[in-house]
């Protein structure tokens, strides 16, 4: 059997390198443009459908309780801050992975601002450490001691609600008591 060179294996070992790299999402080139706010963590940009990097904001139709104990719709909220955040400005989002549902995870910036610093710092989304690696906890630290958004009530945490929601549960038990609260 030929041996092939080591010019040439070294050659074939660099171009599979760069093609798996050329493939990822962390090599795409950044998005920039007006964005679409689909909810609190997640937008469409070009018709490209991100999720805003270490953050996760509440379901569009979750409540939480405010400090009047008053349910109200925290998720609707988030969603609707993030739009007008937004909305007169250019968004460029940096891929940094892909997620199980298609989307592109990436950091996205609007007015000097990163979007996910933004939403946790008000209270409106919490930062996921596990992908963040602590990028938002002092951030998310301020708004709990300031009693900021969801922070100035009871919630419950979103992951928990989708599975809630997930397993057959409705609005208001998923939102409400039937969770463990945060």
């Amino acid at each position: 059997m030929p041996r092939v060179p080591v010019v040439r294996r070294s050659f074939l070992l660099a171009c599979v390198v760069l093609c798996t790299l050329a493939a990822s999402p962390l090599a795409a080139a950044d998005l920039v443009g007006r964005a679409s706010i689909v909810d609190g963590d997640t937008l469409d940009l070009h018709g490209a459908r991100i999720r805003l990097w270490g953050i996760d904001a509440p379901e569009s139709a979750q409540l939480c309780r405010g400090r009047d104990r008053k349910p109200y719709r925290c998720g609707a909220l988030a969603a609707n801050t993030l739009d007008e955040f937004t909305r007169n400005r250019l968004v460029r989002c940096t891929p940094v992975d892909g997620d199980r549902y298609g989307r592109i995870v990436a950091r996205c910036v609007a007015g000097g601002s990163d979007l996910g610093r933004f939403m946790v710092s008000r209270g409106l989304a919490i930062e996921e450490p596990q992908y963040s690696h602590g990028a938002y906890a002092a951030d998310q630290l301020a708004a709990r001691r300031a009693s900021r958004g969801i922070w100035s009530g009871r919630f419950v945490e979103p992951p928990l609600y989708r599975s809630c929601m997930h397993a057959g549960g409705t609005i208001v038990p998923c939102s409400d008591g039937e969770m463990r609260w945060r």
